[in-house]
């Protein structure tokens, strides 16, 4: 399985370059958030992939101008194809009518009403958000400081990967892209990041009920 991971800035490459075909080798793109709507269409368009999102802080404009042929999985426990996707999008409140924003208690308050849905799924394989975690590729700034929520997520849990976007390339010397924390892959989705799992790695045993091998999976920035 390919996956395209996008955030917080357009790639020229795919958008202003764009080869007819380029995007049909992945099968699912996931956006970290911040993106231009009319940008999130495209990839929808142009490519035979599914492709979820969550919101970032600057996307209320998504509520005037959807992204068409996309799902937003905001506060969901997605299931595609076997890996089990879950979504929580927006940054740490420095504003207070901000749409996506929420203070840490907010954020440990939508994860409590996740919970049945978690234990029913068994966990996730794949964490979602824009923001990053505390401590982890986030800055020492409120709006870019991470949620703690989001390390004990990782505790309890252990997801294969955390994908968020909302650290700019350019907004530190500390910039991180990939780091690791215990089981868990740490990816900052910055522009574009591609992932690929091996197809055989993701199976239905007996019973129906889907796990998630992930052994060796291949990554490329």
């Amino acid at each position: 399985m390919k996956i395209l991971v996008v955030s917080d800035k357009e790639s020229r490459k795919i958008w202003d370059f764009y080869e007819p075909g380029m995007l049909y080798k992945y099968d699912l793109i996931l956006s970290c958030g911040d993106l231009n709507p009319h940008y999130m269409q495209f990839l929808a368009t142009m490519s035979r992939a599914e492709v979820l999102y969550v919101h970032g802080n600057h996307d209320e404009k998504y509520e005037k101008i959807p992204p068409e042929g996309c799902e937003c999985i905001d506060d969901r426990i997605y299931n595609f194809r076997g890996l089990r996707i879950l979504g929580l999008g927006g940054c740490m409140r420095y504003k207070d009518d901000a749409k996506f924003q929420c203070t840490e208690k907010e954020m440990e308050r939508r994860i409590r009403k996740l919970r049945f849905r978690l234990k029913r799924t068994k966990g996730f394989d794949i964490l979602i958000a824009h923001a990053p975690a505390r401590g982890l590729h986030d800055g020492s700034d409120l709006p870019h400081r991470g949620f703690q929520a989001f390390i004990e997520l990782m505790d309890e849990y252990h997801p294969k990967y955390f994908l968020h976007g909302h650290v700019h390339k350019d907004y530190s010397d500390g910039y991180k892209k990939v780091s690791s924390y215990g089981d868990t892959v740490v990816i900052n989705a910055y522009e574009t990041y591609e992932l690929e799992i091996p197809d055989e790695e993701i199976r239905t045993p007996k019973g129906g009920r889907v796990s998630v091998l992930f052994r060796g999976s291949r990554l490329h920035q």
